[in-house]
């Protein structure tokens, strides 16, 4: 519920700047142009709202905290002026930067140009028609760029990705219950069991598919609740994200049968391992800073690959950011090799377990 508006206070706003409008900026139609357009009053998405003023004026204001920096033009190299650092200084920067290259090209096409017409015997060059040509041209220049970034594109579905993922492996909680269930040395039913006519194995298959019949429908809920109480819009993908869903889970209550079967101490603190690995888990996969995982991801990468928390979030990323499946069907079969051997470790550790007496 706390990220419903959270986005909204993050926008982007207009950057308030100044330009020092000295007989440099005045002559150079590039910068003129290209600062006319982002500040034009009109465009609902400009960028800047730039005031031209004197230098003195520009250090005032930057002083008093009513822009975000000055642009003084010397011959054709910017100078930009910040009182700190961040995101509306960075862009700033970053626009100068790309003008720069603009004004260095359209200079060069015109020398080029120019030269084409003096070797064609051409003497009488209109420089400043060819200038303006090419400035036109730069202007009205398109980006060739396809848009393939999904409609529903936003940060904090990260954070849902993680929340589905924790509450995946929270399944191990169940599955560890239900093993201890049936071990001789956790519980009285446990003695019941081993006892019974009935084999162990039928005995403890049933417990963990009643398990994962229960956990199951807690993700129903979950998504139930995130999709038409939060109204969190998973796109079109929806049956792959529930299809992850389902094995992660088996994935979760695998580790919780892993950790019941292999560990010789009591309830307690076997739940506490659950959670504690369950939440180191979250933990390295993003939940609690979503650049975490690109961090583990960077300079430890065999930490994630073994983690089926960040499997689970790689698979929803991998459904978000791309348009193939083979990073998405490449986390679901990890997934699942993950729960296969769990589930192999807690059956060879089932089957030399021995009683003396019960």
């Amino acid at each position: 519920m706390a990220f419903s508006n959270i986005e909204n206070s993050e926008k982007l706003d207009i950057i308030n700047i100044a330009i020092i409008e000295n007989d440099d900026f005045k002559n150079n139609e590039i910068w003129k142009e290209a600062f006319k357009t982002l500040s034009d009053a009109e465009n609902e998405d400009r960028l800047f709202d730039t005031k031209y003023t004197t230098e003195e004026e520009a250090k005032k204001l930057l002083q008093d905290g009513e822009i975000t920096g000055y642009m003084l033009l010397e011959g054709d190299k910017p100078k930009v002026t910040f009182q700190s650092s961040g995101i509306n200084e960075t862009i700033l920067k970053y626009v100068t930067e790309e003008i720069t290259q603009n004004a260095e090209i359209v200079n060069h096409l015109a020398e080029t140009e120019i030269k084409k017409e003096i070797m064609a015997g051409n003497y009488q060059v209109d420089y400043e028609k060819i200038y303006k040509d090419l400035l036109e041209i730069t202007q009205n220049q398109e980006a060739k760029i396809e848009n393939r970034s999904k409609s529903n594109l936003s940060y904090t579905m990260i954070e849902f990705y993680t929340l589905i993922a924790m509450t995946c492996l929270y399944g191990g909680i169940l599955g560890m219950v239900a093993i201890n269930q049936n071990l001789a040395n956790m519980s009285h039913n446990g003695k019941r069991v081993s006892v019974a006519p009935t084999t162990k194995g039928k005995v403890v298959l049933s417990s963990i598919l009643a398990s994962y019949v229960v956990q199951l429908i807690g993700l129903t809920l979950l998504f139930l609740y995130t999709v038409f109480v939060l109204k969190v819009d998973y796109g079109t993908n929806l049956p792959f994200i529930i299809l992850l869903g389902v094995v992660g889970s088996l994935a979760g209550l695998s580790m919780g049968l892993a950790i019941g079967t292999l560990l010789k101490t009591n309830e307690n603190v076997k739940t506490g391992i659950v959670i504690s690995v369950t939440m180191l888990g979250c933990f390295l996969s993003g939940m609690m800073g979503i650049t975490m995982k690109y961090i583990v991801d960077t300079n430890l990468p065999i930490v994630n690959k073994i983690n089926p928390a960040s499997m689970i979030t790689d698979g929803f990323y991998s459904l978000y950011y791309y348009d193939t499946w083979d990073r998405f069907f490449f986390n679901i079969a990890s997934l699942l090799t993950f729960a296969v051997i769990m589930i192999a470790l807690s059956y060879t550790s089932l089957r030399k377990q021995k009683y003396e007496r019960l």
